[in-house]
C-alpha cells in the first residue's frame, strides 16, 4: 500500500458537511479522516479494494458514565 496521498477539491453542500463534521467529531477524527474511512469501507464492501483488517483503528466516544 502506498503511503503517498493525492490532493483534490471536494465540493459538498453545507448540511452534508455539517453532518459529516459531527460524525467525525463523535469518532475523534478529522473530516478528512472521516471521508477516507467512509470511502475505504465502501470500496472494500463493493469488492473494489482488498480488505486489510490489521490497519483498522476503531475510535469511540465514551459516555459521561464510562469516563
Amino acid at each position: 500500500m502506498s503511503l503517498s496521498k493525492k490532493n483534490f477539491v471536494l465540493r459538498i453542500n453545507e448540511g452534508t458537511f455539517n453532518a459529516l463534521a459531527k460524525w467525525a467529531e463523535d469518532e475523534f477524527r478529522s473530516v478528512n479522516g472521516q471521508i477516507e474511512m467512509i470511502l475505504d469501507k465502501a470500496l472494500k464492501e463493493a469488492g473494489r479494494k482488498e480488505s486489510n483488517t490489521s490497519n483498522i483503528e476503531v475510535k469511540t466516544k465514551l459516555s459521561k458514565h464510562e469516563k
